[in-house]
């Protein structure tokens, strides 16, 4: 499902299913994170787009940030990461 360009990834499938490249990825300066870039962030990093460091580096995330989001997903699905919604999510 993805496609290798000199050992890197050139696209993965993002989570509305289409395929998503570096340049589809939300911009640098990004400040309102919505259920929708966090998933193409995360799904970026899974799928070798970019490394963690790079994704935490890029928007200037922790790893533990980028972390939970990526536990939410697992754990909820997208709406695991609406922030309105995070306390009938938490254990």
């Amino acid at each position: 499902m993805t496609e290798m360009h000199r050992g890197r990834t050139k696209y993965v499938i993002g989570p509305d299913g289409s395929p998503l490249t570096v340049a589809d990825l939300p911009p640098t300066d990004t400040k309102r994170w919505v259920i929708r870039r966090k998933a193409e962030v995360v799904a970026a990093v899974r799928g070798g787009l970019l490394s963690l460091e790079e994704a935490c580096q890029r928007y200037t995330l922790t790893v533990e940030e980028f972390l939970s989001w990526q536990a939410s997903i697992d754990r909820h699905g997208l709406a695991g990461l609406r922030t309105t919604r995070i306390q009938q999510y938490r254990a």
